[in-house]
């Protein structure tokens, strides 16, 4: 464990707008339809981050993805993977209700983050995320 934090004048933390937030299990092979879908070419590669037009994917397993997109498009997401379900199946789940996004920054942000996370955070690359857990809850942290 770091030292403690004593001051957070080094810190900030911001609860950011939400977003459309859905989880999407596809197999591999599959991964064309669903870029299609979602309007994106879906990462392959694990950790790995794609993002335009207020879309964003990040790669959390082989056949997991984060999809981010304007809370507005949730449903034109989802009537979209359904109508890709025909060409491939799949599941897609909203999570948008289940969970929400914090921002930490500044020079002790990953300090902070140590302290109940077991993974060597210094190794993440800007734009990349990560499952894994923040003392005893899931999270995905995208750096």
């Amino acid at each position: 464990m770091n030292a403690s934090i004593k001051s957070f004048d080094a810190i900030s933390v911001t609860v950011l707008p939400a977003v459309a937030r859905l989880n999407l299990r596809i197999a591999p092979a599959n991964l064309e339809v669903a870029s299609a879908a979602f309007g994106l070419p879906l990462p392959g590669k694990i950790g790995q981050r794609v993002a335009a037009n207020g879309r964003a994917a990040w790669c959390l397993s082989p056949d997991e993805w984060l999809l981010h997109g304007p809370e507005a498009e949730q449903t034109a997401i989802v009537a979209d993977f359904a109508t890709a379900r025909v060409k491939a199946p799949r599941s897609l789940t909203v999570i948008s209700d289940r969970e929400f996004t914090i921002a930490i920054t500044g020079p002790r942000a990953q300090e902070l983050l140590s302290v109940a996370c077991p993974l060597d955070l210094s190794g993440m690359v800007p734009g990349t995320a990560k499952r894994t857990l923040f003392d005893s809850a899931q999270v995905v942290l995208i750096r």
